[in-house]
């Protein structure tokens, strides 16, 4: 079980013990038995303004402990790149299921304050849009790509000045597979903007399948294992492209080497 406190937070790489003790329960049940809980004790606080960034460390390591309680095996690697910022800085990594949207934050949040950039719908998710409506997100509409590169760049680049670091995840939809084409530059536009780095994050997150009905709500699939790993701040220079291609170079090769589902 990881503590709270967070021990992940201490330590460059963290894997599921091999003896962590397993649920009886199938897998799917397992999970969603422990993290409505999660999600309602959190919306719960957020509604009376006890949510804090404490708080909102604590759910995500609790959602982390449902998954391995569940049977999934947790690999997370690079973590030490987050002692080496001295500044906020822009996490930017593909969007492969509703996992990582719970993790990261008890990942980065220890050592750096973070919020996301998210789609409108969340704000008003049942009971959940409590919960995002305390980490004072970035909202994009993702109808009209001008209008969210300005929200993007004034309101992330504020969010950065006050020293919370963004996290973004460029492709246009939550999919198994890793896109270059759908995968845009807007991560590496608000940290050039800001004067900040671009963190990259490759996230193998398929043991959490995307639902056919709600999306949000797919199966827990345990021999899929969970890989996330960051990777070494970038600073942005120029146009910005040799960075955005660092970035898309950094997932893929990570992708390929956990055997993840390709286009």
């Amino acid at each position: 079980m990881i503590p709270h406190g967070s021990i992940l937070a201490a330590q460059p790489n963290y894997t599921t013990p091999e003896d962590r003790k397993t649920s009886f329960l199938p897998p799917t049940l397992a999970f969603y038995r422990k993290m409505i809980g999660v999600v309602f004790r959190a919306a719960y606080l957020a509604r009376r303004g006890r949510y804090g960034d404490q708080g909102w460390i604590d759910s995500s390591i609790d959602i982390m402990n449902a998954l391995e309680h569940a049977g999934c095996r947790l690999h997370i690697e690079g973590m030490e790149v987050l002692h080496m910022l001295d500044s906020a800085a822009v996490f930017v990594g593909n969007h492969m299921s509703t996992l990582e949207t719970f993790a990261l934050p008890g990942l980065i949040n220890p050592v750096r304050r973070c919020t996301f950039v998210i789609k409108p719908s969340l704000m008003e998710y049942p009971v959940f849009k409590h919960v995002m409506r305390s980490r004072n997100p970035i909202v994009v509409s993702r109808d009209n790509p001008r209008q969210d590169l300005v929200t993007v760049l004034e309101e992330g680049a504020k969010r950065l000045a006050q020293g919370t670091s963004i996290i973004l995840f460029p492709q246009t939809t939550r999919t198994p597979q890793f896109d270059p084409a759908q995968f845009n530059s807007l991560g590496v536009k608000v940290a050039k903007k800001a004067g900040v780095p671009v963190v990259p994050v490759a996230l193998k997150t398929d043991a959490w399948e995307n639902g056919n009905m709600l999306k949000d709500f797919g199966a827990i699939v345990p021999e899929r294992s969970v890989h996330i790993r960051f990777g070494s701040p970038l600073t942005v220079d120029a146009n910005g492209r040799a960075q955005q291609e660092a970035v898309v170079a950094f997932i893929q090769d990570n992708l390929r080497r956990w055997n993840a589902p390709s286009p």
